[in-house]
């Protein structure tokens, strides 16, 4: 019995997308959990806000679609308050709508190119990189462009995760309210 071995770049893409997918539906559900008003608190004193990482998560990944060769950035303004700037407490930010929409624009326009590449194109030179510079070094691919950006969310998401502070349960020997249940 003979079988085709699977197309192993078609593989490695499928599993990039779908990492890429679930880190930016981790995202959009921590922006669903809390009123618009909590964004604007500090995930710890002296720390980034939630609004500005989702604002800085945006601006990092509307650079994806020149890197990868899709167009233009389509939220170039986000990039000074963003990228080139830390956290302001005090300055004004787009509200949390606006970025929620421009969020969401940004995942379907992303979504909508990433499956127009083939497996292939994937392994093809980002547009930042010299014809010399990835025939030296070949992991200098969009695909590598793609397993870093998802990398840069998962890193804030872990961030945001830490807000607000959990109350944890202390523990405490002598409580004789906490009932185990063991199923065998």
């Amino acid at each position: 019995m003979t079988t085709t071995p699977p197309n192993i770049a078609a593989q490695f893409t499928d599993n990039a997308i779908k990492a890429w997918t679930a880190q930016a539906k981790s995202i959009t559900a921590f922006f669903e959990k809390y009123s618009d008003a909590d964004y604007l608190n500090p995930i710890a004193p002296g720390r980034n806000r939630p609004i500005y990482v989702l604002g800085h998560i945006i601006a990092i990944n509307d650079s994806l679609l020149t890197l990868l060769g899709f167009g233009q950035k389509l939220f170039p303004e986000l990039e000074a308050q963003f990228l080139t700037n830390p956290d302001d407490h005090t300055s004004t930010t787009p509200t949390l709508a606006e970025l929620k929409l421009k969020w969401q624009t940004q995942l379907g326009v992303l979504a909508k190119h990433f499956t127009t590449l083939e497996p292939q194109d994937w392994l093809q030179p980002h547009t930042a990189v010299s014809a010399e510079d990835f025939a030296a070094d070949m992991s200098r691919n969009k695909l590598s462009v793609l397993f870093s950006r998802t990398n840069h969310m998962g890193y804030h998401l872990g961030q945001l995760n830490l807000f607000p502070e959990k109350k944890r349960l202390k523990y405490n020997p002598f409580r004789t309210s906490v009932s185990l249940n063991f199923a065998f």
